[in-house]
């Protein structure tokens, strides 16, 4: 049986949710520094990365903005670690691009809920 796409929208919000969490008074350095956060931020980016691999081709062409195959294609660097896991990537991920990843995911889950 297929899940519904809205799990996986919810999924994604959570894990952002829990980076957010994570990293919340943090800087750059003590990122570095931290090996269990890094685990974490890494693990709930790898479970973003799933999620959005598990949505639908056809829902996802519905919104061409969100950068849809760089999303999953991080999960598999970071899953597979290909070259090594850049923790500056890692981190440019967290602060430039989950808060917007965060809202059109939100947007995007009224829309899901008020269509179904």
């Amino acid at each position: 049986m297929k899940k519904d796409v809205r799990v996986y929208i919810d999924d994604v919000l959570e894990c952002i949710d829990k980076v957010e969490e994570y990293t919340d008074g943090l800087g750059e350095e003590e990122f570095y520094e931290n090996t269990q956060i890094q685990d974490a931020v890494i693990r709930r980016l790898e479970i973003v990365g799933e999620a959005i691999k598990n949505i639908p081709v056809d829902f996802r062409e519905q919104y061409p903005d969100i950068p849809w195959r760089e999303i999953a294609g991080m999960r598999d660097v970071l899953i597979h670690g290909y070259a090594g896991v850049s923790l500056l990537r890692v981190w440019r991920v967290v602060i430039d691009n989950l808060p917007d990843l965060k809202d059109r995911f939100q947007e995007i889950k009224g829309e899901a809920w008020l269509k179904s």
